[in-house]
């Protein structure tokens, strides 16, 4: 009996040592840029990415918004550093200069940033874009859509370099007997878009960020205008989102040819499916200076063309097929 008895307990024993324990939840911290989710950009592109993930993985998650100060963003990220979090995504380039010593004060803190690569450590994953791509995209699509052969790309002048060979790029990998010009503002864009549709351009690129609503604004007067030339054209928009937002209405809306969407949403997504699988994305961006994370293309469905133009819609397949000619992997 007494036999049986300790056969009994150790079997007990066993079985409460063998209970699953439930593992708590990994949880997914969020520092957004200035404004926070509903400002119709990137925390918001950031946000969507959230739940998509949620609707693959179990995680909890939370977010604190900065105000855009220096002090403000490390504030911020110092807080989540004590919250237990699987990874940090910093939303915004404006991050890399404060997560780089905390990356070195923290190290068993796993941190992202989208839209940077300038951090060389290995807790830090850098997502960034093909936005090289994107622009071969719209210019192809700036091409085949134009009626007066005149097209156009707006960027900064910091951001020339990213944006207008791609742009240049796809304007001549359309074959069309079309004229490309680059204009470079930091300023107003109502002011830049006038003079490029008063030299005949019908179709504007816009490669630079915040509000796209004074360039369409700019358009929209331009094409209604009592005392336009007589045959003129109807100038058009492509955007890159989630760069630029508009105000687009029904009455406007014919005007938009085309976004150029970097898909921030399957980025964050993909950020957070490695970080609740206890791993991270580790592409080497590069080697010498030795950064790593994930550069997204046309080729991994991180840089695509979204159509609103019935007419630009029919030339779906060419576009996407020129651009994968151009940039197969």
């Amino acid at each position: 009996m007494k036999a049986r008895a300790g056969l009994a307990a150790s079997l007990i024993a066993l079985s409460i040592l063998t209970i699953p324990s439930s593992r708590a939840a990994t949880n997914i911290c969020i520092a957004y840029d200035t404004g926070g989710p509903g400002d119709r950009s990137f925390n918001d592109a950031t946000l969507a990415g959230v739940k998509k993930a949620q609707s693959q993985y179990t995680f909890t998650f939370e977010g604190v918004v900065t105000d855009g100060t220096a002090a403000d963003r490390q504030k911020r990220l110092r807080s989540l550093t004590s919250k237990s979090c699987a990874t940090i995504i910093a939303v915004g380039a404006e991050y890399a200069k404060i997560i780089e010593p905390l990356a070195l004060e923290f190290p068993n803190t796993q941190f992202a940033i989208i839209g940077d690569a300038s951090i060389a450590a290995l807790n830090v994953t850098s997502v960034i874009f093909a936005d090289i791509e994107g622009a071969f995209l719209a210019g192809y699509s700036a091409a085949i859509s134009s009626k007066s052969g005149k097209v156009a790309m707006i960027t900064t002048p910091s951001s020339a370099d990213i944006y207008q060979n791609g742009f240049l790029a796809g304007v001549v990998a359309s074959k069309k007997n079309v004229r490309s010009f680059v204009k470079y503002t930091a300023t107003d864009l109502a002011i830049t878009t006038k003079a490029m549709v008063s030299m005949g351009i019908d179709v504007i690129y816009l490669a630079t960020s915040g509000s796209g609503d004074g360039a369409f604004d700019a358009i929209v007067k331009a094409n209604t205008a009592k005392n336009r030339k007589k045959n003129a054209f109807d100038a058009n928009l492509i955007l890159t989102e989630p760069d630029l937002y508009l105000s687009v209405t029904s009455v406007t809306s014919k005007y938009l040819l085309a976004s150029v969407v970097k898909r921030v949403d399957i980025a964050v997504a993909d950020v957070i499916g490695k970080a609740v699988n206890n791993s991270q994305l580790s592409d080497v961006l590069d080697p010498k200076a030795g950064i790593y994370g994930h550069r997204y293309t046309i080729a991994d469905k991180g840089i695509e063309i979204v159509i609103k133009s019935k007419v630009l819609a029919a030339q779906a397949a060419a576009i996407n097929a020129a651009a994968s000619a151009a940039y197969a992997r």
